[in-house]
């Protein structure tokens, strides 16, 4: 059974992801893990949707029987589960994610002994340990052989503590009013208390938790009462985590919604002027805009393009030393603080630049104009190999012919085929896109 997607095993809770799964998938992990082990110790953290309780439990369970003692710290950001993996010595981290996904899915994201995502090779290994049935039996252990699981509840302090540390001691956020939308995700109690911290006047919103709100009309996916509350309260700024705050999505002064690019944009100025920026520029996928790569360029700067998939970005950030990228949809990675996507890293860096420039967000954070861009996602009953869809290669050479550029990927966590198309003339790139829609509707769902 194929398990690992883009970004560790995800699915429908109580479906694809059962109780028995995720006991199979923790002991495999543990096999895997057991052999490259220094502490025996594993670190189980989980975002706030109701299955969590289900899978956290089968984690756990599968953990002890293969000989690992778990350490379990509840609700709390997938960034936060990749720095504690390493700060607290374990072998490794788990997180119990779906991330921006609604919460009827879940999804366990694994961390090695140094708070990195784990390598395609060795989610391979895991994955292959899974599916042999007397291996995993096998492996079980006895008597004083057996795990042991503890709960940990004041390690948030940990985090909080090395958040302050990404934010320069010679700033403050004192004079700045800052509406923080938490998705009733895994961000709701730390992103405030940092913010209100370092002195910011916080209007939080969608910071209660149910089990079933989380990513609901609300967070990074969704910002439409963000963008009202900032009018409503005059606010300096609005920032939008997603349900395991690994993702940001900034709100300027006057509501509008800041571009991804926009903001890898501004923040890779920023830290070029400070002599903070390593290598020879920056890494994004192969979704950002063009415009970034053309202002990159402009200021002595690369564009290196990796997959799509922060792990990604990352592997390709270490390829050529580089200590700054980041992905469209929010995930921004500052390396010196983050080994993945931190929404409120990224947050504090978006707030240090604001307060040094003096400049507002809807100026600062906007230093170029982005090119014509449109993704539009379509949902699909299988996903047949773009290869063997007659007629495509024709549609896009049409594309190419009118100079636009083109992304079309089948999403690595939904049932949906991703659309994306460029070009300087917005009615062209419209009409393209709405033939290209067309014909993959009849191609996959006709």
């Amino acid at each position: 059974m194929k398990l690992f997607g883009t970004d560790g095993v995800r699915g429908e809770a109580g479906s694809f992801l059962s109780a028995g799964l995720a006991m199979r998938v923790a002991m495999a992990a543990g096999v895997y893990f057991r052999d490259h082990s220094g502490t025996k110790k594993i670190l189980v953290g989980k975002d706030t949707r109701r299955s969590g309780y289900m899978i956290e439990n089968a984690i756990v369970s599968g953990l002890t029987a293969v000989g690992y003692d778990v350490i379990q710290i509840g609700p709390m950001p997938t960034p936060a589960i990749a720095f504690l993996t390493k700060n607290m010595r374990c072998d490794a981290g788990i997180m119990i994610s779906a991330s921006h996904n609604p919460f009827e899915d879940n999804g366990i994201k694994f961390f090695d002994a140094n708070g990195n995502k784990l390598s395609e090779d060795v989610e391979a290994q895991i994955e292959e340990i899974a599916n042999d049935t007397s291996l995993v039996h096998d492996a079980q252990v006895t008597g004083k052989q057996l795990g042991a699981a503890k709960r940990i509840d004041d390690v948030i302090g940990r985090y909080i503590v090395h958040l302050k540390n990404s934010f320069s001691s010679d700033l403050t956020l004192h004079g700045l009013r800052i509406v923080l939308d938490t998705a009733n995700g895994a961000g709701y109690r730390v992103g405030p208390t940092v913010l209100e911290e370092l002195g910011a006047e916080v209007i939080v919103l969608h910071d209660k938790p149910n089990g079933f709100n989380i990513n609901e009309g609300c967070g990074a996916m969704h910002t439409k009462d963000l963008r009202s509350a900032v009018k409503q309260y005059r606010a300096d700024i609005g920032l939008a985590l997603d349900g395991d705050a690994d993702r940001l999505i900034v709100i300027d002064e006057k509501g509008d919604e800041v571009d991804g690019d926009q903001i890898l944009g501004a923040l890779s100025l920023f830290l070029q002027r400070n002599g903070a920026l390593k290598g020879d520029g920056i890494v994004a996928t192969v979704m950002s805009n063009q415009a970034l790569e053309d202002m990159l360029n402009a200021h002595g700067l690369k564009l290196y393009r990796s997959s799509v998939g922060d792990k990604y970005v990352l592997e390709m950030m270490r390829e050529h030393g580089i200590n700054f990228g980041g992905e469209q949809s929010g995930h921004i990675i500052l390396h010196d603080f983050a080994k993945t996507g931190d929404g409120l890293v990224s947050a504090l860096q978006v707030l240090s630049l604001m307060i040094t420039s003096g400049e507002k967000a809807s100026k600062i954070l906007r230093p170029f104009k982005l090119y014509p861009q449109k993704l539009v996602n379509i949902k699909v009953k299988t996903k047949k190999p773009l290869d063997q869809i007659k007629g495509l290669e024709d549609k896009l050479a049409e594309i190419e012919a009118a100079h636009m550029r083109h992304l079309i990927r089948y999403s690595g966590t939904e049932n949906k085929l991703r659309i994306l198309l460029e070009g300087k003339d917005a009615k062209v790139m419209e009409k393209a896109m709405d033939e290209m829609v067309s014909f993959f509707e009849k191609a996959l769902n006709g």
